[in-house]
C-alpha cells in the first residue's frame, strides 16, 4: 500500500502502524522542503545524538559543506566534560560563528531538522547569534 505524506502523518497521529524511522524521515523531509540554502544565505544544519551535537553550514545550490563543527573537535573537548549539555551546544554555536565569519558568512538559514527548538538546539542557535551570525 502506498500513501501520501499527509496521509501517513495522519496515520501516525491516529496511532496506526507506522515505523518510527519512516515517520522521522517524513518529518525531516517536510521541513527540509521549506528551507533551502544558497550562496548568499547558506543553511545551518543541526544533528543531535544522545552523546554529541553536530552542526554544519551548507550551500545547497552546489551541495558543499562550507563550515562544520561538533563536540568531538579537540579544541571543544578541552572545555567540556561531555557533549550532551546546553553549555557544550552554546560553545559549538560560538565556534561555528567564528569559523563562518572567517569565510565571510554572516547571514544563514537555520535548519533545526526534526528536533524541537528547545534545549540544546536553542542553545546552539543562541551561541551562533552571540558569535555574530544573523538568522
Amino acid at each position: 500500500m502506498k500513501f501520501s505524506k499527509r496521509v501517513l502523518l495522519k496515520l501516525k497521529n491516529k496511532n496506526k502502524k507506522l515505523k518510527p524511522q519512516y515517520y522521522k524521515k517524513l518529518k525531516r523531509e517536510s521541513l527540509r522542503g521549506l528551507l533551502k540554502g544558497n550562496s548568499h544565505r547558506p543553511r545551518l544544519s543541526v544533528y543531535r545524538s544522545n552523546q554529541n551535537i553536530y552542526a554544519q553550514i551548507i550551500d545547497d545550490t552546489t551541495s558543499n559543506t562550507l563550515v562544520s563543527c561538533s563536540t568531538l573537535d579537540r579544541d571543544i573537548k578541552l572545555f567540556i566534560s561531555n557533549g550532551r549539555t546546553c553549555e557544550a551546544s552554546r560553545l559549538i554555536g560560538e565556534k561555528l560563528a567564528k569559523l563562518s565569519l572567517k569565510k565571510n558568512i554572516t547571514k544563514i538559514v537555520f535548519d533545526r531538522g526534526r528536533y524541537l527548538y528547545h534545549g540544546r538546539i536553542k542553545a546552539l542557535a543562541d551561541g551562533a547569534r552571540a558569535g555574530g551570525l544573523d538568522f
